[in-house]
C-alpha cells in the first residue's frame, strides 16, 4: 500500500493562527473536513489538483512551506461555491485570499518562490495603482519580460494586433482622473505592490 507520510520536523503550528487572525480566515478551524467545498468547486471539476479541504487540513497541520510554496493556492476562480455548500461557514474563498496575501509578503521576502501568478498580480496592481486602471498591453509585456520569455512574447504578438485592431487593447493608459481614491484603497488594504 502507498502511503503519503507528514514529516513533522518542519511544521509550524501557528500558521492557522496567523491565517485566523487575517479578516475572513477566522473560521479556519471550524472545518472538520467534511468535503462539500471541494464537491462543488468548478476548479476542482478540472484539476484535481486543486482541493480546498485539503488545503485547509495543512494550513491546520501546520504544512506552511507547502501551502505557500504550492503553485494551487492560486487556482482560486472566486465564484464562492465553496463558501455556499460549507455547513460550517469556513468561508474558503477569504480564506484563499489569505493565504495569497501571505504568500506574496513571504515572496517580496524571498521566503517563498516567486510563482507566475505571483509576477501578474504585482504587474496588475502596478498598473492599477499608476493609471487608476490596469493597462493590458503594459501587464502583459512585463510578465513575459520577466519571466524572459521573448518568443512567447512573439507568439502572442498576432492576437495582441487582433485585438488592437477591434479596440480590445490599448497601448496607451486611459488615467482615471481622481487616482487618489485608488492610492487611498491600496493604503487601507494595506498593499504595497512595489
Amino acid at each position: 500500500m502507498n502511503q503519503e507520510y507528514i514529516v513533522t520536523t518542519g511544521l509550524d503550528f501557528r500558521f492557522s493562527e496567523e491565517i485566523a487572525a487575517i479578516p475572513g480566515g477566522e473560521n479556519i478551524r471550524k472545518c472538520y473536513a467534511c468535503g462539500g467545498c471541494t464537491i462543488g468547486c468548478p476548479v476542482h471539476d478540472i484539476d484535481e489538483r486543486y482541493n480546498p479541504r485539503k488545503i485547509i487540513r495543512m494550513v491546520l497541520l501546520g504544512m506552511r512551506n507547502e501551502v505557500l510554496n504550492s503553485d494551487v493556492i492560486w487556482l482560486c476562480a472566486n465564484c464562492y461555491t465553496c463558501f455556499e455548500r460549507c455547513p460550517q461557514n469556513v468561508q474558503f474563498t477569504t480564506i484563499s485570499h489569505a493565504i495569497k496575501n501571505i504568500a506574496i509578503k513571504e515572496a517580496k521576502k524571498g521566503k517563498v518562490k516567486k510563482t507566475p501568478v505571483y509576477y501578474f498580480i504585482i504587474v496588475f496592481l502596478k498598473s492599477l495603482l499608476s493609471y487608476g486602471r490596469p493597462l493590458e498591453a503594459e501587464v502583459i509585456l512585463k510578465l513575459l519580460l520577466l519571466r524572459k520569455d521573448i518568443k512567447k512574447a512573439f507568439a502572442y504578438l498576432p492576437l495582441g494586433l487582433k485585438m488592437f485592431k477591434n479596440g480590445k487593447l490599448l497601448l496607451l493608459p486611459q488615467r482615471i482622473k481622481d487616482r487618489k481614491v485608488i492610492k487611498q484603497i491600496f493604503k487601507r488594504i494595506k498593499i504595497n505592490p512595489s
